[in-house]
């Protein structure tokens, strides 16, 4: 019996055909109700007990193997059916797909982050709805300085006088609450102002504020810091730093980096000064340290801050801030950058 069932291995080893019709007919013959299998499973009980279980291998192997070579048969005559009807030629190279541009505000952004982490300045994020404290109290806001106003600040209704963030410096606050110095850290990020909608201001828009906190941080730390910023980012090496005034810093200033006045594009961007704002900045005020579980007797720091668009729109001759935001493909797409 098993010489028989041997025989019919070799048989199905040996069948090959590209007929649906013979490969239907070699299954019917070895795997139907009335096939060759059937009957050898029927002829079992009459086998002599000690070659049960050689003979039952056996049958075992012919089904898998007639089952396998009837798969593999159908598989093979379907994908060349089906590589005959679609007419394709499935050896041919692909049509190569368009690449997309990043985003200008994605391009600055990305490359800011590059130039500060050069000297050691890690990405910190946080969430675009704020608390009152993070976004006001800690950093100095008092209850009347008008950026609480409506006419400034998108709130949210809630019962913990939830708001849009106004700028990044929550960021920095979770960071100084939550670790402890020396802290250097950016803050990249999307932030909300209400102000009406021009070609100069928009009511979204991102930022990007650095902070750097440890002992005896000072102001000449902040002046070269920005000073490397404006040579990697701008190729500039002249930058000015003018008095100004933020809750959250004292002192504080404006930088200004020396543009020239070389062309009339020099002038109209500069104001014909020669200068181009571009953050602001100052020392960490001692009380927004200590509001964040800061020792200010021990630590100090500086903190800066800078808008991407407007970087954007000086870089890429942008004049309508609006552009940013409408994502138009015809604008996008003349963006090219190693950054991207």
């Amino acid at each position: 019996m098993i010489e028989k069932v041997q025989a019919y291995l070799k048989e199905v080893d040996g069948f090959s055909s590209n007929s649906l019709e013979e490969i239907e007919a070699f299954r019917i013959k070895f795997l139907g109700k009335k096939g060759v299998l059937t009957a050898l499973f029927a002829d079992f009980k009459s086998v002599p007990n000690e070659e049960k279980k050689a003979f039952g291998q056996a049958l075992n192997q012919l089904k898998q193997s007639a089952q396998e070579k009837v798969d593999a048969l159908k598989a093979e005559l379907g994908s060349d059916e089906s590589s005959k009807s679609s007419g394709l030629d499935l050896s041919r190279p692909g049509y190569p797909l368009p690449l997309g541009s990043r985003h200008p505000v994605s391009l600055v952004r990305k490359e800011i982050v590059e130039i500060f982490s050069r000297i050691g300045f890690t990405v910190s994020t946080g969430p675009e709805i704020e608390d009152d404290w993070h976004n006001f109290t800690a950093l100095n806001f008092p209850p009347e300085h008008p950026a609480r106003d409506m006419q400034d600040t998108f709130f949210v209704e809630s019962e913990d006088e939830m708001a849009l963030r106004t700028h990044t410096s929550s960021v920095q606050v979770r960071v100084m609450e939550n670790g402890k110095p020396p802290i250097r850290t950016i803050s990249p990020g999307r932030v909300f102002r209400n102000e009406a909608i021009s070609a100069r201001s928009h009511c979204i828009f991102h930022q990007i504020e650095g902070l750097y906190i440890d002992k005896n941080v000072s102001f000449a730390d902040l002046k070269e810091t920005l000073l490397y910023f404006a040579k990697a980012f701008f190729g500039k090496t002249k930058i000015r730093l003018r008095p100004s005034y933020f809750p959250f810093t004292e002192p504080s200033a404006e930088m200004d980096v020396y543009w020239g006045l070389e062309t009339e594009v020099d002038k109209r961007i500069t104001k014909g000064t020669g200068w181009l704002e571009v953050l602001g900045c100052g020392m960490v005020d001692p009380q927004v340290l200590e509001n964040c579980g800061i020792d200010s007797k021990e630590y100090s720091g500086f903190a800066f801050g800078m808008g991407i668009e407007r970087i954007a729109m000086q870089r890429y001759g942008i004049t309508d801030i609006r552009m940013l935001f409408e994502n138009d493909v015809r604008m996008l797409e003349q963006f090219k950058s190693p950054w991207s």
